[in-house]
């Protein structure tokens, strides 16, 4: 029997460095990441607020909370302490025999604090799952309610779901999806996004009457309502490059789905948990889902957990013997709920929807003032959840290409500078929601000292 190596010492770093290398595939990465200096990859080993460290001792601004998620900020040790204290006591209970208490108190307050009558909560790993979750669960009502050929889902182009297949299908990213997600799954269809900035439909907001939404209605229309099981949409698409619908979008979303018997499903796994200024992303528009996704914020990252929440109506299909049939092994994980709930907790103790409200504003503000710069087209925002779209050229609204110079040198200079985050065709801003004025400051000024150095570099307008 092969004996367990050693443990390799975290203060020798090349040790570290060359077993990364060798074992470890990070997400999304050619293998060997960590020796690729173009791929960008750290090695980070301390978190305090908004501020993390690398095993080299530089120190950044997490300017994209980690993945969109770490909304507390990092270094919470009342998180740390409640889930070892689960831990210690009972860190496991079987999702389909049996339950423990944290998973109830949580789904209690999640009932309380999300919209409307959302009010009973399906728990899962992480925002795939979630999504997964929630696809299931309404082809799944259709078919329980003496409906079963509504299996179709509708999402929007350039909107992000998940990876895993229900979830990769339905986002509107199929380019990058292609090559190894297909055959997508049956029934999946896809219309443009509310993106007026870069409208696919080639209208102009307001004198469109929003026709983006109609198209949605034009397309159910089309393959027949009957056919048609659930709409999907985040309120706000942080992977389209931070899309703010028009104010009637949302609602008449709302009154279409209701007009044909569709179900809608809200996914809130990036705009939940205060990062839009509201604790729920959908409050802005009085809107309420018949299933909400989340994910991301609900832990702040501090252990995996995601949920997929629904309102009553669609749990009536589900009473009785009309069971769902889905299941996960670590749904409802006790530890995870635990770190949850201490998360909520120091949400709602800091007021720190609030202060996404209150910064989020500042930064706003402040990053639409560099829209003088020749190659930021527009900027775009609601709370801490934030992005600078950027042109080669204003008039055509011309793309830089993904793997290009420019936005490799950009990356790289954000970095140098102390900023983490992802730069493609847009920087996304979305720092944790402890963050104060003068980390805020600090963004937009490596970001206008970024954007002034790749317009000299390459002679950009």
């Amino acid at each position: 029997m092969a004996k367990a190596p050693e443990l390799i010492n975290v203060s020798n770093e090349a040790a570290l460095r060359d077993a990364g290398e060798e074992h470890l595939w990070i997400h999304a990465s050619a293998h060997r990441a960590l020796a690729d200096e173009a791929q960008g990859k750290r090695i980070l080993v301390e978190g305090d607020g908004c501020i993390v460290k690398d095993i080299e001792g530089h120190e950044f601004i997490d300017g994209l909370s980690g993945l969109w998620l770490v909304n507390v900020g990092h270094g919470r040790k009342e998180i740390a302490d409640a889930m070892a204290r689960q831990a210690t006591t009972l860190a496991y209970a079987s999702s389909i025999s049996s339950t423990s208490v944290p998973a109830i108190q949580l789904a209690t307050l999640l009932a309380e604090i999300t919209p409307g009558d959302l009010n009973t909560v399906f728990f899962c790993s992480g925002g795939s799952e979630a999504v997964e979750s929630a696809l299931k669960i309404a082809r799944q009502y259709h078919y329980l309610k003496g409906e079963p050929k509504r299996l179709k889902v509708i999402g929007r182009r350039g909107s992000y779901h998940g990876a895993t297949h229900a979830a990769m299908s339905v986002s509107g990213l199929r380019a990058g999806n292609e090559p190894h997600g297909s055959p997508f799954m049956y029934g999946t269809m896809h219309v443009g996004p509310p993106h007026c900035y870069r409208c696919e439909y080639n209208h102009t907001y307001p004198g469109c009457d929003v026709y983006c939404v109609h198209a949605i209605e034009q397309l159910i229309e089309h393959e027949n309502p009957k056919s048609v099981a659930a709409v999907i949409a985040e309120p706000i698409s942080a992977s389209n490059g931070v899309v703010v619908p028009p104010q009637e979008y949302l609602p008449r979303l709302r009154e279409i789905c209701d007009r044909h018997g569709v179900l809608l499903i809200t996914d809130e796994v990036i705009n939940g948990f205060g990062r839009t200024g509201k604790m729920f992303a959908s409050e802005h528009w009085d809107l309420v889902g018949d299933i909400m996704t989340m994910a991301k914020g609900l832990s702040s990252g501090y252990a995996p957990i995601g949920a997929a929440i629904c309102r009553p109506h669609v749990m009536e299909a589900f009473e009785g013997p009309n069971r769902l049939s889905h299941l996960l092994t670590f749904g409802g994980h006790a530890v995870s709920c635990a770190a949850a709930l201490a998360n909520i907790e120091i949400i709602q103790r800091e007021k720190l929807v609030d202060n996404s409200a209150i910064m989020g504003a500042r930064l706003l503000k402040q990053l639409e003032e560099l829209e003088s710069h020749a190659i930021v087209g527009e900027v775009s925002g609601l709370g801490l959840l934030c992005g600078v779209e950027l042109v080669k050229d204003k008039e055509t609204k011309e793309k830089f290409k993904g793997d290009g110079e420019e936005l490799k040198f950009m990356t790289q200079r954000l970095q140098d500078k102390g900023l983490l985050t992802r730069a493609g065709n847009v920087i996304s801003l979305a720092p944790p929601l402890c963050i104060n004025k003068e980390q805020v400051d600090r963004i937009v000024e490596i970001v206008d000292e970024t954007l002034t150095e790749a317009e000299q570099e390459f002679d950009l307008g």
